[in-house]
């Protein structure tokens, strides 16, 4: 009678042991953690996060204040996915890291803009004024495109507007000095202090600084940019039940138009 007692008990404790193994296992499996600039990034997941929760995903965001830590956080799976930037952004990272990031999804557009303190019109630039343009390689087509289609540059024949930096420029009619050895997230602040013609901001430290992009943009990149933010991914990744729920969250079109109705024309919706 007594082995049977002490056979029991071990079983006991070891079916409860499986147990608790599998109710943790199935909690990691459903815990997703994302990371995210603070605006409009961090704001979007945050809307989202209840209709995963209905979804068995406990969402978790993770904020970062620079474009540099999220991508090394994802490859070193300290986060399970990253939403911060494009895939011109991410393509070049992979280049240099030997990364295999990838996209799991086009979220939305944040219209890159010029900005200026003496300034209302891109064409009223004077000729061989400064204009500050961030250190991020990536936005460099971007930026051009917007000179381009103002008709103040023309680019080298054959430029890949993905690639392109600022030696492609053929023809620079004005005489624009580009300054490029900022962060990203200087620039509202070189803005208000207004010492130079013009400064080039990305949308979500705009909003950020309290600007409006639509409105306070001296001229705006075009709706139809290929330059979409992305959820980003590891490869293995891409097709895992929660990674395919946050994206299919955060394209739904109820999401798709409270961002156009949240950030005022700041940021757009991809789809």
């Amino acid at each position: 009678m007594k082995k049977k007692t002490v056979f029991g008990l071990i079983t006991s404790v070891a079916a409860a042991a499986f147990l608790f193994t599998g109710v943790s296992k199935a909690n990691a499996d459903t815990t997703l953690t994302v990371g995210a600039s603070p605006t409009p990034h961090a704001k979007i997941l945050e809307h989202v996060k209840p209709e995963l929760k209905k979804e068995g995903i406990d969402l978790k965001i993770k904020k970062y204040d620079d474009y540099i830590i999220p991508n090394k956080a994802l490859a070193n799976k300290e986060i399970d996915a990253n939403y911060f930037q494009h895939t011109p952004f991410l393509n070049n990272w992979n280049k240099k890291n030997n990364g295999t990031l990838v996209s799991a999804g086009n979220i939305h557009l944040e219209p890159i803009g010029v900005y200026s303190k003496k300034y209302k019109n891109l064409k009223d630039l004077p000729k061989g004024a400064t204009v500050n343009v961030s250190s991020n390689v990536a936005d460099y087509g971007r930026i051009l495109t917007i000179f381009k289609d103002a008709g103040l540059i023309t680019l080298k024949k054959g430029t890949n507007i993905e690639t392109a930096n600022f030696n492609d420029i053929a023809t620079n009619k004005k005489h624009l000095k580009f300054k490029h050895s900022f962060e990203a997230k200087l620039m509202p602040r070189l803005y208000k202090e207004g010492k130079d013609a013009a400064y080039v901001i990305n949308a979500n430290y705009a909003v950020q600084a309290g600007l409006n992009p639509s409105k306070d943009a001296i001229a705006l990149e075009k709706k139809s940019s290929p330059y979409a933010n992305i959820i980003a991914v590891r490869k293995a990744d891409k097709n895992k039940p929660a990674i395919k729920k946050l994206v299919k969250a955060l394209e739904s079109k109820d999401t798709q138009n409270w961002i156009k109705k949240e950030f005022k024309g700041g940021v757009l919706p991809a789809k």
